[in-house]
């Protein structure tokens, strides 16, 4: 088996699992974060829900830790007030990313299995831990039975040839895997990482490359752990560790030999995480802020980094620099080193621990026309504030901070370069329902929404700005408010209509939002050729019907059309030109969760 299928396969009733099997997995750490929490709370209260184990069972506050925005305050609060009656720990909002606590109290190591309402909870296989983020029904579901269901998904190995160069950071790394696989050719994957220079990656190395799995739409990339792993997570945990290794004769969908030496510093333009380019084609691109942070580049390894740059170096006039430590431990380490002082003599703006600007609550947003260069995993549209933004490495972020525009470490001005008067006024003038539970049909007609698009994510679907909203009601009005071209969706949508778009919909993070917006509006189902790996099981265990196809050809398909879908066979038919197509009929699970009236 592989690493993957041997996690799973410890955490289930069975001896051996393989690729496509639905199993039930017990989960070691369950953990709801201020976003998704609350819903946990309610399917407690309105299910009459009991706790499996509270040992087991947390709060993070991560995605606003200053609780700066009233309606995150509220819903932290009531997770606090549940945490008291039922005695559950909460990492609250002076501790940091939940999933990097994890990794440092010892209680995610070699072998474990972890869920969260964290998208980017795969960070685990840095330790060669099985890391998933789900929607608020899973977690409720993991908070009181321990377990949930799981497909065991298919293996690729990469294996890393040549030598690392000197100046390619580990996000270089995985910008350069992006470049390589893009947004979904590794889609539904585990990934397992092997070479002689992946043996050499640090912790806070290989937590950055395997924090950025999700942009590629993989399941979980995971690193076998080296000793210094086994060490650190031994002594965390506090008792000794042994590690999770495929077998020799381990199954694999596919391998890929990556010559490392090959490659560039990248960086991902503004919109797609998997737009990567040269940075030199970037260079010389003016920039108004910098952020050096989140659960990708918010180690102490990229503090470091950072401060390297910075001493004795003052940041551009016009240029903010905002830097967010992932964790208080790396905080505090940042202040005995004196990384702090030189923060802050550089003129940076530096906030307590957290997501920050990648999830909306926190220092990190920008505003129209606004340039950022950001060490996070995501630039989707509106995903850090209404402005642009390139993601790069942390000495990229400060170098650029320092120069005024986009540059490398080695390639800082003596002077930087400002905003002229007439640049900046031509920037500024161009920036310028919850439904009672029924049974539904099989089969269903309505009007189709054709919209022929790849990677259209969560905050595309729901933006990150709406996402203390917990009444499905006030939902609908949402959805789709955040794609180019179809922000009036919500307006013209009828109920009954079918969505149809290409693939990996719903890549992104974890928000329950995205699915029950359709729900709110209506909407009778969703069809893609393939679906980000979390949304899926939002929708399924939501009894929302999504349905995947291989191909449209011979479907004859137009905005506007009347289709017929047959969700136990798998028929679309097109009504309205006489034709139709096969696609993938449900699950036995799906369909069995779906006629439920959802997975409860």
């Amino acid at each position: 088996m592989t690493i993957i299928e041997k996690i799973i396969a410890n955490h289930s009733k069975f001896d051996t699992v393989k690729p496509g099997d639905i199993v039930d997995i017990d989960i070691d750490v369950r953990a709801a974060r201020d976003f998704g929490g609350p819903n946990v709370v309610k399917h407690f209260k309105e299910y009459n829900l009991t706790i499996n184990d509270v040992s087991k069972t947390f709060f993070t506050f991560d995605t606003n830790p200053t609780g700066s925005d009233q309606k995150y305050a509220v819903n932290q609060q009531i997770c606090r007030q549940f945490a008291r009656e039922h005695g559950i720990k909460v990492f609250d909002i002076n501790n940091g990313i939940g999933t990097h606590t994890f990794i440092e109290k010892g209680l995610a190591y070699p072998g474990t299995t972890s869920l969260t309402t964290d998208s980017h909870a795969n960070i685990l296989g840095a330790v060669g831990a099985f890391g998933q983020g789900m929607g608020d029904k899973d977690m409720a579901v993991a908070f009181s039975k321990g377990r949930v269901w799981f497909k065991v998904p298919k293996s690729v190995k990469i294996n890393f040839t040549g030598k690392r160069p000197d100046d390619i950071s580990s996000k270089d790394i995985v910008l350069n895997l992006l470049h390589k696989f893009g947004a979904n050719s590794l889609l539904g994957y585990s990934v397992e990482m092997y070479g002689k220079e992946v043996d050499k990656l640090t912790l806070d190395e290989r937590i950055t490359i395997a924090s950025m799995g999700t942009e590629m739409g993989a399941i979980i990339i995971l690193f076998p752990p080296n000793k210094e792993i086994m060490d650190y997570c031994s002594e965390r945990a506090e008792k000794k560790i042994e590690g999770v290794y495929a077998d020799e004769d381990a199954q694999y969908d596919k391998v890929f030999d990556i010559d490392i030496s090959t490659f560039k510093s990248m960086i991902s333009l503004p919109g797609k995480p998997h737009d990567t380019v040269n940075i030199i084609e970037t260079k010389k691109v003016k920039i108004d802020s910098g952020f050096i942070g989140s659960c990708t580049n918010g180690r102490i390894e990229d503090m470091r980094e950072a401060a390297k740059i910075l001493k004795g170096r003052k940041i551009a006039p016009g240029v903010v620099l905002k830097i967010v430590p992932s964790t208080d431990e790396i905080w505090q380490q940042c202040l005995d080193e004196g990384i702090m002082k030189t923060f802050k003599e550089a003129g940076a703006l530096v906030s307590n621990a957290g997501c920050a600007g990648c999830a909306a609550g926190q220092v990190g947003q920008n505003g129209p026309g606004e340039i950022t260069v950001s060490t996070g995993n995501r630039n989707f549209p509106g995903k850090q504030g209404k402005g642009s933004v390139y993601l790069a490495s942390p000495a990229t972020v400060a170098a650029s901070s320092l120069a005024g525009y986009i540059t490398t470490f080695d390639r800082i001005p003596e002077k930087p370069e400002v905003f002229t008067p007439q640049e900046t006024e031509e920037k500024i003038k161009t920036s310028e329902t919850h439904k009672d539970i029924e049974q539904k049909p099989l089969i269903v007609e309505g009007r189709v929404w054709y919209i022929p698009m790849d990677d259209i994510d969560t905050d595309m679907i729901f933006h990150n700005r709406y996402l203390a909203i917990t009444d499905i009601n006030e939902m609908g009005q949402y959805a789709f408010d955040n794609l180019e071209g179809y922000e009036d969706f919500a307006k013209k949508a009828k109920p009954g209509d079918i969505v149809l778009v290409h693939k990996n919909f719903g890549a992104g993070s974890s928000r329950q939002q995205a699915v029950d917006c359709f729900k709110a509006l209506g909407i009778q189902a969703i069809i893609a050729e393939s679906y980000g790996a979390i949304y899926e099981r939002n929708a399924i265990n939501a009894a929302f019907p999504i349905v995947t196809y291989k191909t449209l050809e011979g479907l004859d398909l137009e905005d506007g059309d009347t289709l017929r879908v047959d969700f136990e066979t798998g028929k679309i038919e097109n009504i309205s030109k006489n034709t139709s197509i096969q696609a993938e009929p449900f699950s036995e699970v799906q369909k069995e969760i779906y006629q439920n009236g959802g997975l409860f």
